[in-house]
């Protein structure tokens, strides 16, 4: 099997900027195959089956983040308190850890399973959708919910051993998903003739694939964090600590999932051509996020390690390293602007669809450097055990502000100026976050693993 720790990272010693830099590299190459798969779901239905079907895939995205939130935010909270006990030398509490996640993780999987089957209906009535797109819609929804197991493991496989300092592992489970569901798209959709319901099923099998297979590559590679899904060995206060910094971070995922499902439901007013253009847009805007996610995760690591190690120095520095790069990435990618139109042609030739998509993309990028930075200071606090602030920072910018500010100036200003409402919640999260990293208070909550 080799030696047990290859792959693994301390990141507690040498370059912050290398270590960083070298954990979000495999990252974005894992989040860019991930987004490109997304894409080929847009490109296939848009291009071969139509704007109805386009509608339909971008309806469900929300519906889908929603129901997986809290497990992500359980992963989350996994990483920062792996991460913490790696970084002070404690592996015996990090198997502990991983075997708590994994045990509440398979006694909570169906019920969630079930009831996100079960509210497909009523969430689709609460969104409006445009009867075209209606059954589209749930069909894609009722399939891909189904298999939300899929999605949770790879989560919490991708979690484990980010707190480890991995993220080259990780970016061999995404290939082998996004790899997988290209070819079942292709051979679904444009050799099955099964439309929608392609989509869905190469989806599914490919992340249930993924986390199986991640599963088993864990186990074999790393005999010391070897995954035992039904050893149910559950450490209370552990998981009370893990709950303490994952849980505020799914319920904000959940709530920003909500948030965009409200924004979507005033998209989706505007008829199939808004929804299928905001459907393109936002994979135009997620493939261009990718860098800052990728960093933003890999600093998370890095201050969590750090805090565990007592390394605040260490943690100064990385922050500042990470905000530089997304500010400067953020600067590039405002070329998305005059390469709105050209785009999203890629993905449907109606007018009114690339019209709008190119109007979704005018409005939010001369804000992304303030939601780069918003995003970079609340995961680098997160990392330090820090996770009610950036919840609260989230639903006040991204719900309780984004979300009237888009009907507000939709209704004012038409649907042509809403996307505004987005940069105004941006701007008013970075003020938030910017004033509260630099208050110092999120260093108070000191390591876990003393």
């Amino acid at each position: 099997m080799g030696d047990p720790n290859r792959g693994l990272r301390n990141m507690t010693s040498g370059s912050p900027a290398g270590h960083i830099f070298y954990f979000a590299l495999p990252l974005l190459a894992g989040s860019f195959l991930q987004q490109l798969y997304n894409m080929v779901d847009s490109w296939v239905v848009g291009r071969y089956v139509g704007d109805g079907a386009l509608a339909a895939v971008g309806v469900g995205f929300p519906v889908i983040f929603m129901f997986s939130s809290l497990f992500m935010g359980l992963s989350g909270g996994g990483t920062v308190v792996i991460a913490q006990f790696y970084g002070a030398g404690k592996l015996d509490r990090v198997r502990d850890a991983v075997d708590t996640i994994y045990t509440a993780f398979i006694l909570s999987a169906l019920p969630v399973t079930v009831m996100a089957v079960a509210a497909v209906k009523p969430i689709l009535f609460l969104m409006r959708v445009e009867a075209d797109a209606y059954g589209e819609a749930q069909l894609y929804l009722l399939v891909v919910c189904a298999g939300l197991i899929g999605t949770i493991g790879y989560n919490l496989n991708a979690g484990i051993l980010g707190g480890l300092g991995n993220s080259q592992t990780t970016l061999l489970f995404l290939a082998v998903s996004a790899l997988m569901n290209i070819a079942l798209d292709l051979g679904l959709v444009l050799r099955g003739g099964l439309g929608v319901l392609g989509v869905a099923l190469g989806t599914v099998i490919s992340q249930v694939f993924s986390w199986l297979f991640g599963l088993f590559y864990i186990s074999r590679r790393y005999p010391a964090v070897a995954i035992r899904p039904f050893c149910l060995r559950f450490d209370k206060k552990l998981f009370r600590q893990i709950l303490g910094i994952g849980l505020p971070a799914g319920i904000q995922m959940s709530l920003v999932a909500l948030g965009a499902m409200a924004v979507m439901s005033k998209i989706n007013s505007y008829g199939k051509e808004f929804t299928a253009a905001y459907n393109v847009g936002s994979r135009l805007d997620q493939l261009a996020f990718l860098p800052v996610q990728s960093l933003s995760s890999a600093v998370t690591a890095f201050v969590g390690q750090n805090m565990g190690a007592n390394r605040p120095d260490r943690v100064r520095q990385g922050v500042r390293i990470t905000v530089a790069a997304s500010v400067v990435w953020s600067g590039i990618m405002l070329v998305l602007i005059p390469l709105g139109p050209a785009l999203v042609r890629i993905f449907s030739d109606t007018p009114a669809v690339i019209q709008a998509g190119a109007v979704y993309l005018k409005c939010i990028m001369p804000f992304y450097v303030l939601f780069s930075v918003m995003f970079c200071l609340n995961n680098a606090m997160r990392g330090a055990g820090e996770s009610v602030f950036p919840m609260v920072d989230v639903i006040v910018s991204l719900i309780l502000l984004r979300v009237p500010a888009v009907y507000w100036f939709a209704d004012h200003y038409g649907p042509d100026y809403m996307y505004y409402g987005i940069g105004v919640g941006w701007t008013l999260g970075f003020l938030l976050s910017a004033a509260y990293y630099l208050s110092g208070r999120w260093k108070r909550r000191g390591s876990l693993a003393e």
